[in-house]
């Protein structure tokens, strides 16, 4: 393969975001063209999206469920068949509304007499109006027409993606998409069973697409970047697609859920698909693979790559095997800037499908998506994955550096909103930042992750608020002095308090992520922490939040020191595959689901205003202790 030859496509499968590009092929794009290689990149996932959810392909949608006999079509089917000419009439206005093209069309979307209503429309009747009459005021108000609108027209789109899962693709979802044959999934023999299925709709159309990428690329090697589980379906869907075609072409599978599941990984049938496998970082894996396929290097130089035995390789042919020549990573400074030239940033969707303040930033409009720092720089807490790189590996850049990159992607994109998508960003790095884009007069709109810790005082959060901070997320987890102890989160509940006083003071929303389950979390933990979370709210601290339930996976410290935590892990069976969450034992005993429900009802209700002077025993019917907390918490912890 020659060096002038090689070209190299970077390829996001579905699902992952509809909004926006999922940021993994900007930055290898950008890398690699700035080593010299020809790179270029598709986003296959909005693709996909967009081709079903047009006339033809709810054309195609209805011939499917056609050929069904009307004993398998579901009451939503049948309902999708009746009003099928005003989906058909409806699906191009609807998606170009929502891709910012058409924002007029709002007046009639909200009129309710456009677009067919079908159960995802149910979900309004649960809305409550304090003042009774419209169920979205609350939500809305006077002048939000065109979020009520967006919000209607998502609506509209998952009932047509329930009618593709009820009757095309049962694994269909437009994020989670096929996720429980991955996630997790110690045998390979789920996905190979359903990759050997016959072609549906969905498939059909995903192939069709990829071979047109390849003809209008004509790659030589193909990098699917994997985020999360419900994205590996599309990429081994992808990857069968590209073999079928031309066996030559070179398949490599990488990104975030390869490096946190499939560090085991031991499956040779996976390499029926790909020709290889990177963990971690993908620069400088990819930079030795191209060496080798250029006759540069031989595959015991690769680094932190899988590949299957071949005939003439070292070992017994077949087997699985991992080479890491153990070259240092390339230095953050010196990835380069990541480029979204290619991507058609003109057709992506802002969908708003849930109330969630920090939910809606992040399904609703394009951001340019940036990482401060590379890796954590606390990078103690007990759930979280530490021991993996994208965790452990503290790497830094200048502000200056950063600055040049945002103006750089500010000149390609044209878009000035930027969300630093980092694991926490650090203070320090954070006020350099903010002083640099002050000082150049650099105007940006920017949100991401931090830790709640004592460095951002009141001075640094006006800071960044100058410099165009419009929202923080951060971890108060279980809101518990002890539990926050035990996970080594290195904040306390007081703590917290001021910090998230801070930030609302100086006009910045703030996100709380809260968690429930954790080992040894005892009822009463439940509800102080419940009790913590409504006076926050009640006091204007944070204006969103969402729970979650704890899950132990084995790169975290729980999971590699259960005895520390006071559990006992349930034995995982032989791993081939994919191997990642883990099931434990707590001799606490609570029934967390069913705490998980009244929580989760409590905080939707605090986000809109409701509930915040009911005693938070009646979210749990009465059936738990009388918190201890001091209902003054928070007076005290601004004191």
């Amino acid at each position: 393969m020659s060096e002038t030859s090689l070209r190299v496509l970077s390829v996001i499968p579905p699902m992952t975001q509809l909004n926006t590009p999922y940021p993994s092929t900007a930055y290898l794009t950008g890398f690699l063209r700035s080593r010299g290689v020809d790179a270029v990149q598709e986003d296959l996932a909005l693709a996909l999206v967009l081709r079903l959810l047009s006339r033809d392909g709810l054309s195609a949608i209805r011939e499917r469920i056609e050929a069904l006999p009307e004993r398998e079509r579901s009451p939503r089917v049948q309902a999708f068949l009746a009003q099928f000419e005003r989906y058909r009439l409806t699906i191009g206005p609807a998606i170009a509304f929502l891709q910012g093209r058409d924002p007029t069309l709002a007046n009639r979307i909200c009129g309710r007499n456009f677009l067919p209503e079908g159960s995802r429309f149910e979900s309004l009747d649960v809305y409550i109006d304090p003042e009774g009459g419209d169920p979205l005021a609350w939500a809305f108000g006077a002048l939000g027409l065109e979020d009520r609108a967006r919000h209607l027209a998502t609506l509209y789109l998952n009932d047509v993606a329930d009618v593709l899962r009820e009757a095309v693709d049962p694994r269909f979802e437009f994020v989670r998409y096929a996720e429980s044959l991955a996630q997790s999934q110690a045998s390979f023999e789920p996905l190979a069973l359903a990759l050997a299925e016959p072609l549906n709709l969905v498939d059909e159309t995903l192939r069709a697409l990829t071979l047109d990428a390849l003809a209008r690329h004509a790659p030589q090697l193909v990098l699917l970047s994997v985020p999360f589980p419900g994205a590996v379906y599309g990429a081994f869907r992808i990857a069968q697609a590209i073999k079928a075609h031309d066996p030559k072409i070179v398949t490599v599978l990488g990104g975030g859920f390869v490096n946190t599941e499939l560090r085991e990984l031991n499956e040779p049938r996976v390499f029926d698909y790909f020709d290889y496998v990177t963990l971690d970082d993908g620069e400088r894996p990819i930079l030795a693979l191209l060496d080798h396929l250029k006759g540069g290097r031989g595959r015991s130089r690769l680094v932190r790559t899988f590949f299957r035995d071949a005939e003439g390789d070292t070992g017994k042919n077949g087997d699985v095997r991992y080479v890491n020549l153990g070259e240092a990573d390339i230095a953050f400074a010196e990835v380069g800037t990541p480029t979204w030239d290619g991507l058609p940033l003109d057709r992506y969707l802002s969908v708003l499908d849930m109330l969630n303040p920090m939910h809606r930033l992040w399904s609703d409009g394009r951001w340019n998506k940036l990482t401060v720092a590379h890796g954590c720089y606390w990078k103690k807490c007990s759930f979280c994955d530490v021991s993996l790189d994208y965790i452990s590996r503290y790497d830094g850049a200048s502000a200056k550096t950063l600055v040049d990159r945002i103006e750089a992607i500010i000149a390609e994109t044209g878009q000035t909103g930027f969300h630093f998508v980092d694991e926490a960003a650090p203070p320090k790095a954070l006020k350099a930042l903010a002083q640099e884009l002050l000082d150049r007069g650099v105007a940006i709109s920017w949100w991401g992750n931090i830790r709640f810790e004592k460095s951002f005082s009141p001075e640094l959060c006006q800071l960044l608020a100058e410099s165009g901070c419009i929202a923080v997320s951060g971890g108060l987890e279980v809101a518990s002095d002890r539990l926050l102890q035990l996970m080594k989160k290195g904040v306390s509940v007081d703590q917290v308090a001021r910090v998230t006083n801070a930030f609302t003071e100086a006009g910045i929303l703030v996100h709380a992520y809260l968690m429930y389950g954790f080992p040894t979390q005892t009822v009463q933990d439940t509800v102080d922490a419940l009790e913590y979370v409504r006076q926050l709210f009640e006091a204007g601290c944070i204006q969103s939040g969402f729970f979650h339930r704890f899950a132990c996976t084995v790169h975290s410290p729980v999971g590699q020191n259960p005895d520390e935590y006071g559990v006992k892990l349930v034995p995982l069976p032989p791993v081939s595959f994919a191997k990642n969450d883990v099931r434990f034992i707590d001799p606490t005993g609570v029934d967390h689901d069913a705490l998980g429900v009244a929580l989760n009802k409590a905080l939707y209700n605090y986000m809109h205003g409701i509930g915040l002077e009911q005693d938070v025993r009646g979210w749990f019917a009465d059936r738990v202790p009388r918190p201890r907390v001091a209902r003054n918490f928070i007076e005290r912890a601004l004191r």
